[in-house]
């Protein structure tokens, strides 16, 4: 099985900036794509960004200009670096990976797509 585990979010004020990780482990697994979402309180859970193994990516218009999604792909790692963060960035960050897991073997290979535990993000003075 594979397993996400997210670092970097905390508090900073208007205007800061926050960069997250998301690193990817397990065995024999390929990944399609990484990306981020989030879900502020009372909000449904909404896509920020998202890169594919090939690298093309997908921001949500909110956040195009300020938040740069990147990986390292020996590291099965995904970035999200956030810059002129809001008080609307408010939110936990959630990292999802897609992509196909081979640990039973090649014929036994199957898709998956799971979910980080989440990182809060607090953008307050």
């Amino acid at each position: 099985q594979v397993q996400l585990v997210e670092s970097g979010g905390g508090l900073v004020q208007p205007g800061g900036s926050l960069r997250l990780s998301c690193a990817a482990s397990g065995s024999r697994f390929s990944l399609n794509a990484m990306g981020w979402y989030r879900q502020a309180p009372g909000k449904p859970r909404e896509l920020v960004a998202t890169m594919t193994s090939s690298g093309s990516v997908n921001y949500a218009d909110s956040v195009k200009g300020r938040f740069t999604i990147s990986k390292d792909g020996a590291k099965n790692t995904v970035y999200l670096q956030m810059n002129s963060l809001k008080p609307e960035d408010t939110a936990v960050y959630y990292c999802n990976a897609d992509g196909v897991d081979s640990s039973d073997g090649y014929l036994r290979r199957r898709p998956f797509n799971y979910w980080g535990r989440g990182t809060q993000v607090t953008v307050s003075s």
